[in-house]
């Protein structure tokens, strides 16, 4: 018999101030590790670059403190200090304990732009510090308040005279709600040097004070986004050797949107809405496509590239090798979410079209050379994509992507969940052998691969699709791949990379991150994507035996052994080497094994990497070697 409880009044809960922040982080800054951690500096230095784009601030700083501590400081106007009507505390206290409390709501005397528009930003950081000092300079004087977990320590004071103005937020994030506590140097560069390429003329510097020796990046660009697409593609052979650039405003939405196409077969095209990043793009990349598309296909048949007969460019068509930053400044920005990730004005695309379809048609008048280059790269893209269509179809014919004949190498599972699934892609056949005898057949599938793989950092996806090493993959996956993508239909909830410790085995690896990152990003990016750890040594004592998975692990075993103590030790050249129990139980077995998920926070910087790795250039991949070649561990050669 179910028991009874009282359900009245009294069982709703009311969370008052900045406790729903506490009690529910991961609604505000989308997660409690590195992801949420970051972003409470990203929502601090927002609340600068609006002052910078409202033209009251020139320079920003940032400043690692150790223990954790962050400062952020900038030159503006200063958070007002005087008493708020409704709430009776200090506008300084309200901005810092208050739920969308801030300067931009109202555009009056606020911010006829600005990024952080819920008003949660800097409240969500008081909310989630164990302290907040804010230090204000404005009227002539030098203010503090502090606060610890959200609440007001006591009333703002007056500590001293100045002639500047600005505002100074100095935190320390809780170690009780937060998993990691560790800010990135790299992370937090790669941030502020794109802010900085999207605010002209804006001088934003960090400084890394955690160590002894203290360590100053600064960042200034006179170009903007036309000198952030030449950062993108500088390790890329451009298609098109001057730079479009433009920026125009039309019914208080101001459009600046920079492009060069290079060599190469991926698309990078970045969103930015009031200087936030959106990944999901939003209505600004929706216009800037379709009038790409559009002004592209005008130009060819005008210019004849394109005869009566010939079909249109595609979107898909004209997005190879294209770099491009879409950057709009809005009043009212209507973001998805407290993360920002996707815009949805619809008046913005009209906007973005129409400024765009002129400026870009005009560049390629007055740049014919450009403008030629350009349509050719875009109709051996489109040979490319009908060719691909052909290989795909193909496959369909063969292998019918719903799972009714499957890779004759895999070994599949018995359940359809994508929640519990997971496939092993193995190197090599013998391995694959002891994976098939090791696994669970219920939910664990496996695919041997077996010869050289592609490297599809160079390679179109017409060319993938006819590779026999590359097909059973995608048929496996059962998503499809390229403009029939489909992640619902996706078979395994993770993909497991699973390769020797070794070089051979790291390029294989290496191989098929590149092949998941161009083709089947969307799987990366939902966390779908796993490397094994198998174990490098052994040491067998009697019937005993205990794995270690790298060498400090091994050392510090043997440190804490006696002297005389018998014992075999094994290294691991090969997953081959361990029989299907000894796979399960170091390198399959959910409760015992290690797999790492792969993440790409910075897909600029990945793309640069994979680009350096797996790309034509030999000299950066040379120097990279050279560089990292002190750092290798376990190399066998």
């Amino acid at each position: 018999m179910t028991k009874k409880t009282s359900y009245n009044a009294e069982s709703i809960q009311v969370l008052e101030g900045l406790e729903p922040v506490r009690k529910r982080p991961g609604m505000y800054i989308g997660n409690t590790a590195s992801t949420g951690l970051h972003h409470l500096i990203w929502e601090v230095v927002d609340n600068s670059i609006d002052e910078a784009i409202a033209g009251y601030c020139d320079t920003i700083e940032v400043i690692l403190m150790k223990d954790g501590w962050v400062s952020i400081s900038d030159n503006g106007r200063g958070i007002p200090v005087e008493k708020h009507i409704k709430t009776g505390k200090s506008a300084l206290e309200t901005v810092l304990t208050v739920l969308h409390a801030g300067g931009k709501f109202e555009r009056g005397d606020g911010y006829k732009v600005a990024g952080g528009l819920h008003g949660v930003g800097v409240s969500v950081v008081n909310a989630l510090s164990t302290t907040l000092i804010a230090e204000i300079k404005r009227d002539g004087k030098i203010y503090k308040q502090e606060f610890s977990l959200g609440k007001s320590k006591g009333e703002i004071k007056a500590i001293g005279k100045t002639d500047e103005t600005g505002t100074s937020i100095i935190f320390k994030p809780d170690p009780n709600i937060f998993t990691v506590t560790d800010f990135s140097t790299e992370k937090i560069l790669t941030h502020i040097r794109q802010q900085t390429y999207l605010t002209k003329k804006v001088k934003m510097a960090i400084i890394d004070r955690r160590e002894e020796d203290e360590e100053r990046y600064n960042f200034y660009f006179e170009g903007g986004i036309k000198s952030y697409i030449k950062h993108l593609n500088k390790s890329k052979p451009a298609v098109q050797n001057n730079v479009f650039y433009f920026e125009k405003e039309q019914d208080d939405i101001n459009v600046e949107i920079s492009l060069q196409y290079t060599n190469d077969y991926n698309e990078n095209v970045l969103a930015f809405a009031n200087n936030i990043y959106n990944p999901e793009g939003g209505t600004h990349i929706s216009g800037f496509r379709t009038s790409l598309t559009r002004t592209l296909n005008a130009y060819a048949k005008a210019k004849n590239y394109l005869k009566d007969k010939d079909p249109n460019f595609t979107g898909d068509d004209v997005k190879e090798g294209l770099t491009a930053v879409v950057s709009v400044k809005i009043p009212e920005p209507q973001f998805e979410g407290q993360t920002k990730a996707k815009l949805g004005n619809v008046e913005v695309k009209s906007v973005v079209e129409n400024l765009f379809k002129e400026a870009f048609n005009y560049f390629l008048e007055e740049n014919p050379k450009d403008a030629e280059a350009i349509i050719k790269k875009c109709s051996i893209s489109a040979q490319a994509r009908h060719a691909a269509r052909a290989a795909r179809e193909n496959i369909l014919r063969k292998s019918a992507f719903d799972g009714i004949t499957l890779p004759g190498k895999l070994a599949d599972c018995s359940s359809k969940s994508v929640e519990e699934t997971e496939i092993f892609i193995v190197e090599g056949d013998s391995a694959g052998g002891s994976a098939k005898q090791g696994r669970d057949r219920r939910f664990q599938a496996i695919l041997p691969l077996w010869g050289k793989m592609l490297n599809t950092q160079r390679s179109r996806i017409d060319r993938v699709l006819k590779s026999d090493k590359m097909t059973p993959l995608v048929v496996a996956l059962g998503t499809n791949i390229g403009e029939n993508f489909d992640l619902k239909k996706l078979r395994y909830g993770k993909i497991i990379i699973m390769t020797d410790a070794d070089v051979d085995g790291a390029h294989i690896a290496t191989l098929l991150l590149t092949f998941f990152y161009k083709y089947f990003r969307p799987l990366v990016e939902q966390g779908h994507i796993f490397l094994a750890v198998p174990p490098l040594y052994s040491i067998r004592k009697g019937k005993k035996l205990k794995y270690f998975y790298n060498e400090e692990e091994l050392q510090a075993h043997l440190k804490n052994r006696k002297v005389d103590e018998k014992f075999d030790i094994q290294r691991y050249k090969g997953l081959g080497e361990m029989n299907p129990t000894q796979l399960w139980d170091t390198t399959m077995n959910p409760e015992s094994r290690r797999i790492k998920r792969i993440e790409i926070d910075d897909f600029e910087k990945a793309d640069e990497v994979f680009e350096m790795l797996m790309g034509q250039e030999v000299a950066p991949r040379r120097r990279f070697i050279e560089t990292h070649a002190r750092s290798v561990e376990n190399l066998d050669v």
